[in-house]
């Protein structure tokens, strides 16, 4: 299982040929008490980087941005009852939903841990 990282702070946590996506701690600390999350259709197709769900915050609606293309193959039923829990566990149960991949190259553009972490202090 690996876990790469977005200059936008998402991220996908990749298991076989699905990634796991979602907003990083840093995100969601930055957002502020998360109010609702409004997720794609399972099935739609994504484009890397381009906008696959919006959160809604008390300080600020934001975009989250695809890390990877594919086919969403599931989302997170669970944030439309309750969107606390991106505050919560942002990296567990706070996931938002999940790609078929469709090029796993895409996944070397992006930040390992050890990067993500060099990169927040000097945002921070």
């Amino acid at each position: 299982m690996t876990t790469r990282y977005t200059k936008s702070h998402e991220y996908v946590r990749v298991e076989a040929e699905t990634g796991v996506v979602g907003i990083t701690d840093y995100a969601q600390a930055q957002l502020g008490d998360v109010v609702f999350v409004e997720l794609p259709p399972a099935g739609q197709n994504v484009s890397k980087g381009a906008g696959v769900a919006t959160v809604e915050s008390v300080k600020a609606a934001s975009e989250v941005n695809a890390p990877v293309s594919g086919e969403v193959v599931e989302v997170n039923s669970a944030l439309a009852d309750s969107p606390g829990l991106v505050n919560e566990d942002p990296t567990g149960k706070g996931w938002f939903l999940k790609i078929k991949l469709s090029d796993a190259v895409e996944l070397e553009s992006l930040m390992d841990e050890d990067t993500y972490r060099e990169f927040l202090k000097a945002v921070s």
